[in-house]
Protein backbone atom coordinates (compact mmCIF):
# COMPACT_ATOMS: atom_id res chain seq x y z
CA UNK A 1 0.00 0.00 0.00
CA UNK A 2 1.24 3.24 -1.25
CA UNK A 3 1.13 6.54 1.03
CA UNK A 4 2.45 9.89 0.50
CA UNK A 5 4.68 11.70 2.56
CA UNK A 6 4.28 14.76 1.33
CA UNK A 7 0.48 14.45 1.78
CA UNK A 8 0.81 13.92 5.61
CA UNK A 9 3.49 16.87 6.04
CA UNK A 10 0.40 19.09 3.93
CA UNK A 11 -2.66 17.92 5.76
CA UNK A 12 -1.48 15.97 8.78
CA UNK A 13 -3.18 13.02 8.00
CA UNK A 14 -3.72 10.30 4.93
CA UNK A 15 -7.31 8.40 4.94
CA UNK A 16 -6.15 4.52 3.68
CA UNK A 17 -8.96 2.48 2.17
CA UNK A 18 -8.72 -1.45 3.27
CA UNK A 19 -6.23 -1.45 5.50
CA UNK A 20 -7.55 -4.50 6.70
CA UNK A 21 -8.63 -6.77 3.92
CA UNK A 22 -12.82 -7.35 3.76
CA UNK A 23 -12.20 -11.03 4.23
CA UNK A 24 -10.08 -10.55 7.27
CA UNK A 25 -12.52 -8.30 8.77
CA UNK A 26 -15.34 -11.04 10.62
CA UNK A 27 -12.14 -12.81 11.94
CA UNK A 28 -10.18 -9.99 13.69
CA UNK A 29 -13.44 -8.62 14.90
CA UNK A 30 -13.92 -11.98 17.06
CA UNK A 31 -10.15 -11.98 18.24
CA UNK A 32 -10.57 -8.31 19.61
CA UNK A 33 -14.04 -8.83 21.12
CA UNK A 34 -12.44 -11.90 22.95
CA UNK A 35 -9.43 -9.34 24.38
CA UNK A 36 -12.50 -6.79 25.69
CA UNK A 37 -13.93 -9.63 27.20
CA UNK A 38 -10.46 -10.86 29.24
CA UNK A 39 -10.18 -6.80 29.76
CA UNK A 40 -13.54 -6.31 31.42
CA UNK A 41 -12.50 -9.13 33.23
CA UNK A 42 -10.00 -7.81 35.19
CA UNK A 43 -11.55 -4.46 35.65
CA UNK A 44 -14.39 -5.91 37.48
CA UNK A 45 -12.32 -7.75 39.76
CA UNK A 46 -9.89 -4.86 40.51
CA UNK A 47 -13.19 -3.07 40.93
CA UNK A 48 -12.87 -0.45 38.30
CA UNK A 49 -15.85 0.71 36.54
CA UNK A 50 -13.68 1.63 33.60
CA UNK A 51 -16.50 -0.12 30.90
CA UNK A 52 -19.55 1.10 33.02
CA UNK A 53 -18.59 4.57 32.85
CA UNK A 54 -16.11 5.69 30.56
CA UNK A 55 -16.44 7.80 27.94
CA UNK A 56 -14.20 5.87 25.88
CA UNK A 57 -13.47 2.88 27.72
CA UNK A 58 -10.05 2.32 25.93
CA UNK A 59 -7.78 -1.26 26.11
CA UNK A 60 -4.21 -0.28 26.62
CA UNK A 61 -1.42 -1.93 25.60
CA UNK A 62 -3.42 -4.79 24.82
CA UNK A 63 -0.78 -7.03 24.02
CA UNK A 64 -0.67 -8.24 27.48
CA UNK A 65 -4.19 -9.77 26.74
CA UNK A 66 -3.08 -12.19 23.73
CA UNK A 67 -2.77 -15.68 23.33
CA UNK A 68 -1.67 -17.80 20.19
CA UNK A 69 -5.51 -17.79 18.88
CA UNK A 70 -5.64 -13.74 19.34
CA UNK A 71 -2.32 -12.95 18.41
CA UNK A 72 -3.55 -11.50 14.75
CA UNK A 73 -4.48 -8.66 16.72
CA UNK A 74 -0.43 -7.67 17.47
CA UNK A 75 0.38 -9.07 14.30
CA UNK A 76 -1.97 -6.83 12.11
CA UNK A 77 0.64 -3.77 13.16
CA UNK A 78 2.99 -5.36 11.02
CA UNK A 79 1.17 -6.05 7.85
CA UNK A 80 2.29 -4.29 4.53
CA UNK A 81 -0.77 -2.04 5.44
CA UNK A 82 0.24 -0.89 8.15
CA UNK A 83 3.90 -1.40 9.04
CA UNK A 84 4.75 -0.71 5.44
CA UNK A 85 2.96 2.64 5.30
CA UNK A 86 4.83 3.89 8.53
CA UNK A 87 8.28 2.71 6.47
CA UNK A 88 7.32 5.05 4.06
CA UNK A 89 6.26 7.97 6.76
CA UNK A 90 8.73 7.85 9.21
CA UNK A 91 12.16 9.90 9.43
CA UNK A 92 14.13 6.82 9.69
CA UNK A 93 12.52 3.94 8.08
CA UNK A 94 15.48 1.61 9.48
CA UNK A 95 14.41 2.19 12.75
CA UNK A 96 10.43 1.88 12.29
CA UNK A 97 8.84 0.05 15.19
CA UNK A 98 5.48 -1.01 16.59
CA UNK A 99 5.05 1.64 19.37
CA UNK A 100 1.81 0.96 20.97
CA UNK A 101 -1.56 -1.36 20.52
CA UNK A 102 -4.97 -0.30 21.78
CA UNK A 103 -8.50 -0.40 20.93
CA UNK A 104 -11.21 2.35 21.72
CA UNK A 105 -14.68 0.95 22.25
CA UNK A 106 -18.24 2.85 22.63
CA UNK A 107 -19.65 3.74 26.04
CA UNK A 108 -22.39 2.03 27.39
CA UNK A 109 -24.28 5.23 27.70
CA UNK A 110 -24.27 8.23 25.40
CA UNK A 111 -21.21 10.62 26.46
CA UNK A 112 -21.51 13.00 23.53
CA UNK A 113 -18.37 15.01 22.35
CA UNK A 114 -15.14 15.16 23.50
CA UNK A 115 -12.91 18.42 23.39
CA UNK A 116 -10.75 19.50 20.18
CA UNK A 117 -6.98 19.15 21.41
CA UNK A 118 -3.57 18.21 19.96
CA UNK A 119 -1.75 15.23 21.66
CA UNK A 120 1.02 16.84 22.99
CA UNK A 121 1.98 18.13 26.71
CA UNK A 122 4.52 20.74 26.24
CA UNK A 123 5.15 20.89 30.23
CA UNK A 124 6.85 17.27 29.60
CA UNK A 125 7.50 17.58 25.58
CA UNK A 126 8.53 20.66 24.05
CA UNK A 127 7.11 23.83 22.62
CA UNK A 128 4.61 23.00 19.84
CA UNK A 129 6.32 25.40 17.34
CA UNK A 130 9.74 23.68 17.99
CA UNK A 131 8.45 20.43 17.55
CA UNK A 132 6.48 21.71 14.27
CA UNK A 133 10.24 23.24 13.17
CA UNK A 134 11.50 19.35 13.65
CA UNK A 135 8.74 17.95 11.92
CA UNK A 136 8.97 20.03 8.67
CA UNK A 137 12.36 19.78 8.47
CA UNK A 138 13.13 16.02 9.46
CA UNK A 139 9.67 14.54 8.98
CA UNK A 140 7.89 12.54 11.82
CA UNK A 141 9.03 10.26 14.52
CA UNK A 142 5.82 8.99 15.41
CA UNK A 143 2.71 8.57 13.76
CA UNK A 144 -0.61 7.29 15.38
CA UNK A 145 -3.51 4.97 13.77
CA UNK A 146 -7.24 4.63 13.78
CA UNK A 147 -8.34 1.60 12.32
CA UNK A 148 -12.41 0.75 12.84
CA UNK A 149 -13.29 -2.41 12.85
CA UNK A 150 -17.37 -0.84 12.12
CA UNK A 151 -18.05 2.25 9.94
CA UNK A 152 -16.78 4.99 12.21
CA UNK A 153 -17.37 8.74 11.71
CA UNK A 154 -16.30 9.99 15.59
CA UNK A 155 -12.71 11.45 14.37
CA UNK A 156 -12.58 14.84 12.70
CA UNK A 157 -9.49 16.97 11.74
CA UNK A 158 -8.37 20.31 10.92
CA UNK A 159 -6.50 19.97 7.88
CA UNK A 160 -2.37 21.39 8.10
CA UNK A 161 -3.25 22.32 11.62
CA UNK A 162 -0.28 20.11 12.43
CA UNK A 163 1.96 22.98 10.69
CA UNK A 164 1.21 25.54 12.58
CA UNK A 165 0.39 27.13 16.15
CA UNK A 166 -3.63 28.19 16.35
CA UNK A 167 -5.28 30.47 14.79
CA UNK A 168 -7.24 33.45 16.91
CA UNK A 169 -10.40 31.87 15.79
CA UNK A 170 -9.50 28.36 16.92
CA UNK A 171 -8.18 29.84 20.19
CA UNK A 172 -11.38 31.64 21.26
CA UNK A 173 -13.29 28.69 20.62
CA UNK A 174 -11.39 26.35 22.61
CA UNK A 175 -12.00 28.80 25.37
CA UNK A 176 -15.87 29.37 24.33
CA UNK A 177 -16.79 26.12 23.64
CA UNK A 178 -14.26 23.33 22.45
CA UNK A 179 -16.91 20.28 22.13
CA UNK A 180 -18.77 21.42 18.55
CA UNK A 181 -16.96 21.19 15.04
CA UNK A 182 -14.59 23.92 14.60
CA UNK A 183 -13.74 26.53 11.79
CA UNK A 184 -12.23 24.52 8.86
CA UNK A 185 -12.45 20.89 10.53
CA UNK A 186 -13.65 18.20 8.60
CA UNK A 187 -15.17 14.47 9.84
CA UNK A 188 -12.84 11.55 8.53
CA UNK A 189 -15.46 8.99 7.59
CA UNK A 190 -13.87 5.76 7.62
CA UNK A 191 -15.60 2.13 6.81
CA UNK A 192 -15.01 -0.85 8.18
CA UNK A 193 -11.25 -1.61 7.83
CA UNK A 194 -9.92 1.70 6.67
CA UNK A 195 -7.68 3.37 8.56
CA UNK A 196 -6.35 6.94 8.99
CA UNK A 197 -2.56 7.38 10.02
CA UNK A 198 -2.12 11.25 10.94
CA UNK A 199 0.21 13.30 13.18
CA UNK A 200 -0.59 13.45 16.86
CA UNK A 201 0.43 17.20 16.65
CA UNK A 202 -2.83 17.78 14.58
CA UNK A 203 -5.67 19.54 16.22
CA UNK A 204 -8.37 16.89 16.44
CA UNK A 205 -11.40 16.06 17.92
CA UNK A 206 -13.65 12.91 19.45
CA UNK A 207 -17.33 14.39 17.92
CA UNK A 208 -19.67 11.86 19.71
CA UNK A 209 -18.98 9.29 21.85
CA UNK A 210 -22.28 7.45 22.12
CA UNK A 211 -23.39 3.92 22.39
CA UNK A 212 -22.97 3.33 18.72
CA UNK A 213 -21.53 0.09 18.60
CA UNK A 214 -17.46 1.02 17.90
CA UNK A 215 -14.33 -1.09 18.06
CA UNK A 216 -11.47 1.39 16.38
CA UNK A 217 -7.74 -0.08 16.66
CA UNK A 218 -5.69 2.77 17.92
CA UNK A 219 -1.81 3.26 18.77
CA UNK A 220 0.96 3.83 16.62
CA UNK A 221 4.56 3.66 15.03
CA UNK A 222 8.02 5.07 16.44
CA UNK A 223 11.56 5.05 15.62
CA UNK A 224 11.87 5.08 19.60
CA UNK A 225 10.38 1.36 21.13
CA UNK A 226 10.22 0.21 24.62
CA UNK A 227 8.36 -2.99 25.33
CA UNK A 228 7.73 -2.79 29.21
CA UNK A 229 6.61 -6.19 28.76
CA UNK A 230 7.92 -8.91 26.49
CA UNK A 231 5.43 -11.74 27.23
CA UNK A 232 3.01 -11.35 24.63
CA UNK A 233 6.22 -12.02 21.97
CA UNK A 234 5.83 -15.81 22.85
CA UNK A 235 2.36 -15.84 21.28
CA UNK A 236 3.21 -14.47 18.06
CA UNK A 237 4.40 -16.57 15.09
CA UNK A 238 8.55 -16.61 14.33
CA UNK A 239 8.18 -14.07 11.70
CA UNK A 240 6.21 -11.22 13.81
CA UNK A 241 8.43 -12.08 17.30
CA UNK A 242 11.90 -11.86 15.17
CA UNK A 243 11.07 -8.39 14.38
CA UNK A 244 9.60 -7.53 17.97
CA UNK A 245 13.07 -9.03 19.34
CA UNK A 246 14.89 -6.78 16.79
CA UNK A 247 13.08 -3.43 17.70
CA UNK A 248 13.46 -4.40 21.36
CA UNK A 249 17.42 -4.42 20.60
CA UNK A 250 16.99 -1.37 19.26
CA UNK A 251 15.35 0.22 22.45
CA UNK A 252 17.90 -1.12 24.15
CA UNK A 253 20.56 0.56 21.97
CA UNK A 254 18.72 3.67 22.09
CA UNK A 255 18.27 3.45 25.86
CA UNK A 256 22.57 3.33 25.95
CA UNK A 257 23.04 6.34 23.54
CA UNK A 258 20.49 8.26 25.75
CA UNK A 259 22.41 7.33 28.64
CA UNK A 260 25.85 7.80 26.73
CA UNK A 261 24.38 11.70 25.96
CA UNK A 262 23.61 12.38 29.69
CA UNK A 263 27.36 11.02 30.87
CA UNK A 264 29.11 12.99 28.46
CA UNK A 265 27.45 16.12 29.54
CA UNK A 266 28.91 15.16 33.15
CA UNK A 267 32.11 14.13 31.97
CA UNK A 268 32.09 16.83 29.51
CA UNK A 269 33.00 15.06 27.15
CA UNK A 270 31.87 17.00 23.46
CA UNK A 271 32.56 13.97 20.84
CA UNK A 272 30.79 12.03 22.67
CA UNK A 273 27.63 13.63 23.27
CA UNK A 274 27.56 14.61 19.64
CA UNK A 275 28.13 11.07 19.03
CA UNK A 276 25.30 9.65 21.47
CA UNK A 277 22.48 12.51 19.79
CA UNK A 278 23.34 11.67 16.30
CA UNK A 279 23.02 7.48 16.70
CA UNK A 280 19.92 8.81 18.52
CA UNK A 281 18.02 10.44 15.06
CA UNK A 282 20.44 9.89 12.36
CA UNK A 283 20.18 12.46 9.29
CA UNK A 284 18.30 15.25 12.04
CA UNK A 285 18.94 18.50 11.18
CA UNK A 286 19.41 21.06 13.74
CA UNK A 287 15.75 21.71 14.44
CA UNK A 288 15.88 18.02 15.42
CA UNK A 289 18.68 18.44 17.45
CA UNK A 290 17.71 21.36 19.63
CA UNK A 291 14.15 18.85 20.59
CA UNK A 292 16.45 15.96 21.60
CA UNK A 293 18.45 18.20 23.80
CA UNK A 294 15.35 19.53 24.95
CA UNK A 295 14.05 15.81 25.95
CA UNK A 296 17.48 15.21 27.36
CA UNK A 297 16.77 17.96 29.39
CA UNK A 298 13.36 16.21 30.83
CA UNK A 299 15.24 12.74 31.16
CA UNK A 300 17.83 14.81 33.22
CA UNK A 301 15.09 16.38 35.46
CA UNK A 302 13.16 12.43 36.15
CA UNK A 303 16.33 11.44 37.21
CA UNK A 304 16.71 13.94 39.53
CA UNK A 305 13.37 13.66 40.73
CA UNK A 306 13.89 9.87 41.76
CA UNK A 307 16.93 10.92 43.19
CA UNK A 308 16.69 13.74 45.02
CA UNK A 309 13.14 13.53 45.58
CA UNK A 310 13.20 16.82 43.88
CA UNK A 311 9.88 18.67 44.64
CA UNK A 312 8.85 21.23 41.69
CA UNK A 313 5.32 22.85 39.73
CA UNK A 314 7.40 19.73 37.22
CA UNK A 315 4.63 16.86 38.09
CA UNK A 316 6.08 13.78 39.22
CA UNK A 317 3.74 11.96 36.76
CA UNK A 318 6.15 12.58 34.04
CA UNK A 319 8.74 10.99 36.09
CA UNK A 320 6.87 7.71 36.95
CA UNK A 321 5.94 6.75 33.60
CA UNK A 322 7.93 6.38 30.43
CA UNK A 323 7.32 8.11 27.20
CA UNK A 324 9.26 6.77 24.38
CA UNK A 325 8.71 9.34 21.47
CA UNK A 326 10.27 11.59 23.76
CA UNK A 327 13.02 9.60 25.18
CA UNK A 328 11.55 8.81 28.60
CA UNK A 329 12.40 5.77 29.42
CA UNK A 330 10.48 5.35 32.73
CA UNK A 331 11.87 5.29 35.87
CA UNK A 332 13.80 2.15 35.82
CA UNK A 333 16.43 4.31 33.65
CA UNK A 334 17.00 6.85 36.71
CA UNK A 335 18.66 3.61 38.08
CA UNK A 336 21.65 4.15 35.66
CA UNK A 337 22.87 7.19 37.82
CA UNK A 338 23.74 8.19 41.43
CA UNK A 339 22.52 11.10 43.21
CA UNK A 340 25.72 12.47 42.63
CA UNK A 341 25.16 12.21 38.97
CA UNK A 342 21.75 13.66 39.02
CA UNK A 343 23.05 16.93 40.62
CA UNK A 344 26.03 17.10 38.19
CA UNK A 345 23.55 16.51 35.29
CA UNK A 346 20.73 19.43 36.33
CA UNK A 347 23.56 21.58 37.08
CA UNK A 348 24.51 22.03 33.06
CA UNK A 349 20.55 21.14 31.99
CA UNK A 350 19.55 23.69 33.74
CA UNK A 351 20.14 26.56 31.62
CA UNK A 352 17.84 24.20 29.41
CA UNK A 353 14.82 24.51 31.13
CA UNK A 354 15.35 28.17 31.96
CA UNK A 355 14.66 28.84 28.47
CA UNK A 356 11.62 26.54 28.11
CA UNK A 357 10.44 28.80 31.55
CA UNK A 358 8.29 32.30 31.56
CA UNK A 359 8.57 34.15 34.53
CA UNK A 360 4.82 34.17 34.56
CA UNK A 361 2.56 31.66 33.72
CA UNK A 362 1.79 30.51 30.53
CA UNK A 363 -1.42 29.01 28.94
CA UNK A 364 -3.06 28.08 25.46
CA UNK A 365 -6.39 26.19 24.75
CA UNK A 366 -6.02 22.59 22.86
CA UNK A 367 -3.25 20.92 24.73
CA UNK A 368 -3.04 18.08 26.73
CA UNK A 369 -2.04 20.12 29.49
CA UNK A 370 -4.69 22.32 29.90
CA UNK A 371 -4.17 23.98 33.51
CA UNK A 372 -1.56 27.49 33.21
CA UNK A 373 2.02 26.78 33.90
CA UNK A 374 5.37 28.49 34.04
CA UNK A 375 6.89 26.68 30.39
CA UNK A 376 6.63 28.05 27.21
CA UNK A 377 3.12 26.04 25.13
CA UNK A 378 4.40 27.39 21.75
CA UNK A 379 7.48 29.05 21.59
CA UNK A 380 11.04 29.42 23.12
CA UNK A 381 13.60 32.31 22.49
CA UNK A 382 15.14 31.93 18.83
CA UNK A 383 18.84 31.62 20.23
CA UNK A 384 18.51 28.55 21.48
CA UNK A 385 20.47 25.03 20.18
CA UNK A 386 22.83 22.65 20.74
CA UNK A 387 25.75 24.24 19.92
CA UNK A 388 24.61 26.78 22.70
CA UNK A 389 24.22 23.77 25.04
CA UNK A 390 27.51 22.21 24.23
CA UNK A 391 29.21 25.75 25.06
CA UNK A 392 28.06 26.70 28.14
CA UNK A 393 29.57 23.41 29.70
CA UNK A 394 32.69 22.82 27.53
CA UNK A 395 34.17 26.61 27.61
Amino acid sequence: MNSNLQELLENGFIILRNVIAPNDLESLRKKFETLVHRQRKIWHEEHIDTWETGAQPRLSNYERLIDEDTAATVEMWQQENTLGVAHQLLSVPDHTSVSSMMLMCSPQQDHGPAAWHRDIHPLDMAPMAVLQRDLLENGPKYIQWNVPLYDDIVFWAVPGSHRRLNTYEENRQLEENPRVPMPGGVPIELNAGDGVVYVNYLLHWGSNYSTTLRRTIHGGHSIFPCYSETEFMRHVSANSRAEFQSWNQLSHLKQNLTEQALRSVINKDSDSFWEAIRGLQPGSGDKGMTVLLIYLSKAAYHILVHKQSRNSDFPRWAADNQHPISINWGPQFSERFTATDAEKLWGNFSMVDRYLRSESEQFAPGYQNRDPMFYYFEDIAPNFGVEEFVNSWTD
